[in-house]
């Protein structure tokens, strides 16, 4: 314990943190501040070390396995809300600084994303029950960042104006190809093709998900218009008059982002107009959670947008707007908690208590993240010409003002 408790004396410097070890002995750490006050157990000898040499990964690891509980009212929000408050001290300390630097030497290694391994990578998350995903997502199964007009919106309101906040940055018109490169559950394919009279092609590397897309269209009568393809993007051809990516580039890795932008350049017409939509971060090129990258996300990587914007470059695609959405996905998140937390015996019963402990660690980490750390969602419009996209910006919010008038039904 004498380890660790030289990295959690440096490691707290707001809040109290207070431990049981796995003798029953409390240490207590201290900030400047004493509250809040977060009380942990250790059940495991073993992971006195584990936690001084990685705690990013082996703190969830304990969580999950029930080798570290939370005592005295508190709770795996409090831990962590104190954990993310403290971040600076822990970063500092050398034996974290030096992994830093070895977990940012290896992040090509971590996110070769090739044809194949990108689809076994896919699989790993995103080929979970569909039932257990619809215990927290909304009734359209929107699996990316919501937009909110307000934190109170509802999480199907903010769902329903992420997809038509998307639709007017496009600038969607009749008789228009469009192709979706990472499609989840199909909700934005089929929103489009319910607005106007386009033809639609999503593809995905899940195969849970091009079932339920599909299974969705058909009920919707929208198959003759809306063909959902088991394929990674990179293997799609033809010309396309808009092109959108919305939570695809998180798994496409640093070391494929020139591959992504030439495919994106490949794929639209002359005139035609693209979007990203992505988690960022609003800091220098860093490292993917440990924890995050094991469990819930291999090969996954939210880039800064110096990493984004060099390979567009190279790619001489133009970009001709960025949003940064702040807090948005802090709001979507907290929602899809407040839903998972609700639905907990059901989710155990899908899967198990550890299943839900691990994905109570990854959502609230997540949340988090987007409160005091330096993660945001950013939207790229994307063009191969200068003047492809209207000149001032007047015309998403025209757009958007006026979808807002019309009625679509989500099943």
């Amino acid at each position: 314990m004498k380890l660790l408790s030289t990295l959690l004396r440096r490691f707290i410097q707001s809040g109290t943190l207070r431990v049981y070890d796995a003798d029953g002995r409390l240490h207590t750490f201290s900030g400047t501040l004493a509250e809040p006050v977060v009380t942990i157990r250790l059940h495991n000898k073993s992971l006195y070390t584990k936690l001084f040499f990685n705690p990013e990964l082996y703190v969830g690891e304990a969580y999950m396995d029930g080798e570290l509980t939370f005592e005295e009212g508190s709770t795996c929000f409090d831990f962590l809300n104190l954990f993310s408050n403290n971040r600076t001290g822990l970063t500092s300390h050398p034996v974290q600084s030096v992994l830093r630097r070895v977990w940012r030497g290896l992040r090509r290694f971590q996110q070769h994303n090739p044809i194949g391994k990108a689809l076994k990578n896919a699989a790993h998350h995103y080929d979970l029950s569909d039932e257990f995903y619809r215990l927290f997502l909304d009734e359209d199964m929107q699996y990316t960042c919501a937009y909110y007009s307000s934190p109170d919106d509802t999480l199907e309101e903010a769902q329903l104006n992420k997809k038509r906040h998307v639709c007017a940055k496009l600038k969607i018109e009749d008789g228009m190809k469009i192709a979706e490169l990472g499609c989840g559950w199909g909700g934005l394919a089929l929103h489009i093709a319910q607005m106007a009279d386009v033809e639609v092609t999503a593809v995905n590397l899940s195969i849970e998900q091009i079932r339920v897309a599909r299974e969705r269209a058909r009920r919707l009568g929208l198959e003759d218009r809306v063909h959902f393809k088991h394929m990674d993007y990179r293997e799609l051809t033809g010309k396309y008059d808009r092109v959108v990516s919305v939570g695809m580039l998180e798994h496409v890795g640093l070391g494929h982002y020139d591959e992504f932008f030439q495919k994106f350049r490949s794929l639209l017409t002359e005139d035609g107009i693209g979007l990203v939509h992505s988690i960022g971060r609003n800091a220098p090129p860093g490292s993917a959670s440990p924890f995050i990258r094991k469990y819930i996300f291999p090969g996954g990587y939210a880039p800064s947008l110096s990493e984004i914007f060099a390979p567009a470059e190279r790619q001489r695609v133009w970009v001709a707007d960025c949003e940064i959405l702040r807090l948005h996905y802090y709001y979507t998140l907290r929602d899809w908690r407040a839903r998972f937390m609700a639905n907990w015996e059901k989710a155990a019963s899908i899967y198990d208590e550890r299943m839900c402990r691990m994905w109570e660690f990854y959502l609230i980490s997540a949340q988090l993240a987007f409160l005091t750390g330096s993660e945001m969602v950013f939207h790229l419009v994307l063009a191969n010409k200068r003047d492809a996209v209207p000149i001032v910006r007047d015309y998403m919010i025209d757009d958007e003002r006026e979808a807002r008038t019309l009625v679509s039904q989500y099943r």
